[in-house]
């Protein structure tokens, strides 16, 4: 055949390889489907919320409306966000003359959300919400951000808004903004970021003035503000961190204002513009329909009035970060949520594609023609593996949400609970959104060449998700804060507590007689003696000052503790419904991931020497 020829066939095939993918495998055959029934089971049976509804500690909840609640959020996520996910992606938010302009149907969109009353789903009952605890509302997340994560985290920061001003705001301040904040007719944003102050926000440099009315003007930058502008509202809370002039110096003298887009007046309708404006919006690797701002506050050019943004305290004066820590704990577990969602919908689609892409013969394949890529073992550990870490990281953030329910109710148990929402959640951030881009990118791997093309979709999973493990406290600083922080809780028992309860579901499973589950109990067993070293270790550090020491394994402990918490709650599902193929899967990860958490103590307990002696290496040639 001459070359040319030959070149213009195999064009040929290429495009009606293509076309297949196309006709077969449409973006809109392969969108995500809500896995409500994993989501309720895990919730109920993994997470304890069925103990919760038996003994009615969530008041009048019952089992048939968190069944409802779920199901029509899966089926708000698979059919009304999930479908504007693409032209999200390839669109974008767009600024124009400081006016941010959403993508095509996302206007609509979000007033479909909010009439169907999702953004009050756990808001305060007073101002119109719907007060469900917080085991549905991360469920929810869950399915949203599955639907896409460049939606779904704008409503986040609403909620987190909501949250900071309930606690910490003045009864005049709840009054005027939390009801259009609950519905959602307002959203919220959260201030902390500046050029120089990323992670150490000892270096803020935007300040407040005091005007003698009970008001203050704020003057300053503020960069990566997600949904500082856009036009989902005809208003936008900001709340912002500033200092006063006589404020001390470091963290100690930040104070949080609330700083609204529009003034309000007495009658609750929109007055003047505020001196607060979107300056730009950042060309990001990924969540590109979410507009990503530097936000101006008063350099006179917005507002109608005199140069400064007009805000009003929340909490005490320097004592802001205390208050917008409220907020960015809610944060902190809904970003965990964006990489279990970001998982999910990767796995899903893996999964399909796995079942119809045909290359090659596999062993055991009778069938005709090539076999299916989900017959090769290869592929199978990859889609296990994405199965494995994505359910494991589910029921650690909803283990995470069940404490923070329980923190919440009256009772002598409020300290062990907080303790226990102060140990998890910076396990559920961090290894959720690890885990999100881990099975994103095995994701891309799984479609092979057609995963690197943007019109499959894997590749915008995988560009979605990278940003998790960044934001809202880097993953790095969540394993610092549960060394240094959570590690010392009542004295250090309140963590050996936690891992003496994973032993037991060891033991439970070594007495079990439930088939399927090969060594798993043994292995769990051993990781979990292997994590209780590696946290005695890191106690001991902290009680000789021997910080570098422990901060060196901070990470790696982090990652421990999470596979060993992952397997032990695989574990409890398998133990809940040994016949549902839980049990299998429990197995799958137990000798085939765990293993690395022998690694990981050992690099926890032994590796701070080398890590210093190679620092060197470091250094510019």
């Amino acid at each position: 055949m001459p070359k040319q020829v030959e070149f213009d066939v195999n064009v040929k095939r290429n495009y009606r390889f293509r076309a297949e993918l196309h006709c077969s495998n449409r973006w809109e055959e392969r969108m995500y489907r809500a896995p409500v029934d994993e989501i309720a089971f895990t919730l109920k049976h993994v997470a304890g919320l069925s103990s919760d509804l038996d003994q009615h500690v969530l008041g009048d909840l019952s089992s048939d409306l968190v069944d409802a609640i779920l199901a029509e959020a899966g089926r708000f996520a698979a059919e009304e966000v999930a479908p504007l996910a693409r032209i999200g992606d390839q669109t974008g938010a767009r600024l124009e003359q400081g006016v941010v302009t959403m993508p095509p149907g996302w206007k609509a969109l979000y007033a479909r959300w909010i009439e169907g009353g999702w953004n009050g789903l756990t808001g305060p009952v007073e101002f119109g919400g719907q007060g469900l605890p917080a085991m549905l509302h991360v469920a929810a997340l869950e399915m949203w951000n599955s639907g896409s994560m460049a939606f779904a985290i704008g409503p986040t920061l609403t909620m987190g808004a909501v949250e900071a001003i309930e606690k910490h705001a003045s009864d005049e301040l709840k009054a005027i903004y939390l009801e259009k904040l609950v519905s959602g007719a307002w959203m919220g944003t959260m201030n902390l970021t500046e050029p120089q102050a990323g992670s150490d926000l000892n270096a803020l440099r935007a300040r407040a003035e005091r005007t003698g009315d009970g008001t203050y003007r704020i003057f300053g930058q503020k960069i990566f503000i997600t949904y500082g502008e856009h036009d989902f509202t005809d208003n936008i809370v900001h709340l912002v961190l500033a200092r006063l002039p006589d404020a001390p110096p470091g963290t100690r003298g930040i104070s949080l204002f609330l700083v609204p887009k529009f003034l309000v007046r007495p009658d609750g309708s929109l007055g003047a513009r505020n001196d607060v404006h979107c300056a730009s919006i950042e060309h990001k690797l990924g969540i590109h329909a979410s507009p990503t701002c530097t936000m101006i506050y008063g350099d006179g050019s917005a507002g109608e009035g005199p140069a400064g943004a007009v805000g009003w305290l929340v909490g005490e004066e320097n004592r802001g970060l205390a208050c917008m820590f409220t907020m960015m704990n809610n944060a902190r577990l809904a970003v965990g949520m964006q990489g279990i969602g970001v998982a999910e919908a990767a796995t899903q689609k893996a999964i399909a594609f796995a079942a119809e892409r045909r290359q090659g013969k596999a062993t055991g394949y009778s069938g005709p023609g090539m076999a299916p890529i989900v017959q090769h073992p290869d592929i199978r550990r990859m889609l296990l593996t994405m199965q494995a870490l994505t359910r494991a990281a589910r029921s650690i953030a909803y283990s995470c949400a069940h404490a923070t329910d329980h923190a919440r109710l009256p009772g002598t148990g409020q300290r062990f609970w907080q303790e226990r929402a102060n140990l998890l959640t910076p396990v559920a951030k961090a290894f959720s959104t690890d885990v999100g881009f881990d099975v994103a990118s095995l994701g891309v791997q799984v479609h092979g060449g057609m995963g690197y093309i943007e019109e499959t979709g894997a590749a915008q999973l995988l560009r979605d998700s990278r940003i998790a493990p960044i934001y809202e406290g880097t993953n790095g600083i969540q394993a610092i804060d549960l060394v240094t922080r959570k590690l010392p809780q009542s004295d250090g028992r309140h963590v050996l507590d936690y891992i003496g309860e994973l032993g037991g579901v060891a033991k439970d499973l070594a007495s079990s007689d439930a088939p399927g589950l090969g060594r798993s109990a043994s292995l769990i067993a051993a990781a979990v003696d292997d994590l209780s070293a590696a946290t005695l270790f890191l106690q001991k550090c902290l009680a000789e000052s021997r910080l570098d020491e422990a901060l060196a394994g901070a990470t790696p402990y982090l990652r421990q503790f999470a596979l060993t918490a992952g397997a032990a709650y695989l574990a409890k599902a398998a133990l809940a419904d040994a016949a549902g193929g839980r049990a299998a899967l429990c197995r799958f990860f137990a000798e085939n991931l765990l293993g690395d958490t022998a690694a990981l103590k050992e690099t926890v307990v032994g590796g701070a020497d080398a890590l210093e002696a190679a620092a060197s290496a470091l250094l510019p040639v």
